[in-house]
């Protein structure tokens, strides 16, 4: 590591710490119904809607309402965006002529509830299948109605704690609309701005045709990139509009819009930990929901950085100069951008795994075992370092239900958090959610590991994604040295799906359903996820990881509001302490490492004793 890199991580997190209060703030204003700057110009907009919709502001909705409502609005959406990425052939802004064929029935439907469920997984390549119409109408309104969904239930599940013998929640209709209005929008208006003068386009044209300075035809993909990257990362979709994500230079052309690009994916997710303080009456809580996401989340970047730092030893057995100097950064700068270097490559990793985001600047699969183990880990932890938006406040609160539990036990006393007793119906929930977040990545894992074995499933290659073709070849050659099977020929239609041999194979598979699961959408992309299986097993475990999980959270939030206060006494822990947030972070860790560890150690823990010749340093 060098003291750039590190002097460039401390400042990033020094920012987002300064975000934190004053967003955390505006947003608590919103929630709670309380003039904003805003207010003026925006209250007559959302007053238009209710009334267009038939929308009763002061409707209170019990958590059951709630929660049908959250997941019709969601159900809807998918569909809707189904049915558009299969009719894309017949409908506008269509420049590049792509049709619904581009997108077959399997991939469709992974797409569809990916962006529905704010994963945005992608098993396509976007500039090559996506119309404009698609992209803006398909996908990008659902970077906004997944936000307002995360966000909404994030809130649902604040006001468990914070109101006293209610029998609702709130409104849905009334949260999802102001966290379009009042929070993403005025964000997103200004944000798309800076891209633009940053360099990324924003128009309608046509794909560009070059001519390159070796005489070579090169495509120039373009189109409304701006407007939709700036949603993207604010809302941690993730959904890149070209396949390199941001890695390219179309949508992350500057140091500068790195930065802003990092920066928006944790600001929100950050300041509503401070949100939380601020609608239960202690800013203290906040405080050390922030702190115990703080220390995970620096553990994380500065592993993540120190491993890619080091590089590979196998590499430097060759003579070749790994360490940085003047003129080079050393380490391992395999699948990194050399213009963003390994210190902007491994925070933004661990940036976009903690937020739930998926956005990527690097490629996952080529870090280090231990490099890469960071971002998996991230993930398996219940994407709860500060998070997706609103996700990562309820999958925290989650915990902290658990952690509280555990320190009754250990005193002898009822737990107690926020005022409220936490008692067997609480807990219950909680620990549901939890292991339907395990259950669901272990076991369609354990499936995939099996049925990614020859000759496995098939994919397809078409003019859509005949760019993977020497990729399989090179991949499908590799598979068969290391297991002695003869060379198999491609046969112009279909090859078997393929991923890397060994340890790290299993880490592809392993990583492809944890980031499903936990709705994040970065992949250890040796792993070819288009196909029929992985394309409708990935849209199952995105769809349980989002819905299945945020039902029993909701049911412990109708059922904490309807609670009394309950009075501090001597024996009542201190949640709003230094001593609690090592409490949660521990809990986090230590639930993750009792459920993951197993599957851990067959992938990125024995991958890197290998490297490291059977030594742990």
């Amino acid at each position: 590591m060098t003291l750039n890199g590190i002097l460039q991580i401390v400042f990033y997190f020094v920012v987002i710490l300064l975000l934190t209060k004053p967003l955390g703030t505006y947003m608590a204003r919103v929630f709670q119904g309380e003039r904003t700057p805003l207010t003026p110009i925006l209250r007559p907009v959302e007053l238009l809607f209710y009334k267009l919709f038939g929308v009763k502001e002061d409707q209170d909705m019990k958590w059951t309402t709630y929660g049908f409502a959250m997941l019709m609005f969601s159900v809807v959406g998918g569909l809707m965006t189904y049915a558009l990425l299969r009719l894309q052939g017949h409908l506008p802004f269509n420049p590049q002529h792509v049709t619904g064929d581009n997108m077959t029935p399997d991939l469709s439907f992974n797409t569809a509830w990916s962006f529905t469920t704010n994963t945005n997984w992608q098993n396509y390549v976007p500039e090559q299948t996506i119309s404009y119409f698609s992209n803006m109408v398909a996908l990008a309104a659902h970077n906004w109605m997944s936000v307002a969904t995360g966000i909404a239930v994030a809130i649902a599940v604040v006001r468990g704690f914070a109101r006293r013998s209610a029998n609702g929640v709130g409104n849905f209709w009334v949260d999802a609309t102001r966290t379009i209005l009042y929070i993403c929008l005025p964000i997103c208006f200004v944000y798309a701005l800076f891209l633009v003068w940053q360099g990324v386009p924003q128009n309608f044209a046509p794909y560009t045709s070059a001519k390159t300075l070796e005489s070579q035809t090169q495509t120039i993909a373009q189109g409304p990139i701006a407007s939709q990257e700036a949603i993207k990362m604010l809302g941690t979709n993730g959904g890149g509009f070209f396949n390199a994500n941001s890695a390219h230079p179309y949508e992350n052309p500057t140091p500068l819009s790195n930065l802003i690009e990092m920066l928006s994916l944790l600001c929100i997710g950050a300041a509503l930990t401070y949100t939380f303080g601020k609608m239960v009456g202690n800013v203290k809580q906040g405080w050390a929901i922030f702190a115990a996401m703080s220390v995970m989340f620096i553990g994380g970047v500065f592993v993540c950085y120190g491993s890619e730092a080091r590089g590979n030893p196998n590499v430097a057995k060759l003579g070749v100069m790994t360490a940085a100097n003047a003129g080079q950064p050393g380490g391992n700068m395999e699948g990194k951008e050399v213009r963003f270097g390994i210190a902007n490559s491994a925070l933004f990793a661990t940036v976009t795994t903690d937020a739930s985001c998926g956005a990527v600047n690097a490629m996952h699969d080529s870090f280090t075992p231990i490099g890469g183990a960071v971002p998996l880990l991230n993930i398996l932890c219940d994407e709860v370092i500060f998070g997706g938006v609103g996700a990562g406040l309820y999958g925290m609160l989650m915990y902290a239900v658990i952690a509280v539990f555990l320190a009754g036990l250990m005193v002898g006393r009822t737990p107690e958090y926020i005022g409220k007793k936490i008692e067997k119906f609480e807990v219950r929930m909680a620990i549901l959610a939890v292991l339907i977040l395990f259950a669901n990545v272990v076991i369609w894992t354990a499936l995939g590991a099996n049925m990614n074995l020859p000759p496995g499933d098939s994919v397809t290659i078409t003019d859509a994604n005949k760019s993977l073709e020497p990729h399989l070849m090179a991949s499908r050659a590799a598979w068969n040295h290391a297991n002695g099977s003869s060379p198999s020929q491609f046969d112009g239609a279909t090859w078997n799906n393929v991923n890397n041999s060994g340890a790290h194979g299993f880490s592809e598979i392993l990583y492809q359903y944890a980031s499903q699961t936990g709705n994040n959408g970065s992949a250890f992309a040796g792993l070819t996820g288009n196909t029929p299986y992985y394309n409708t097993t990935g849209g199952i475990a995105m769809l349980i990881g989002r819905f299945i999980m945020i039902v029993p959270l909701l049911a412990m939030a109708g059922s904490l509001a309807r609670k009394k206060a309950v009075p501090a006494s001597a024996g009542t822990l201190a949640t709003d302490s230094g001593t609690f947030a090592f409490l949660l972070a521990a809990v986090v860790l230590i639930i993750g490492a009792l459920e993951y560890f197993p599957a851990l150690a067959l992938g990125p823990f024995v991958e890197h004793f290998q490297m490291m010749g059977g030594k742990l340093f």
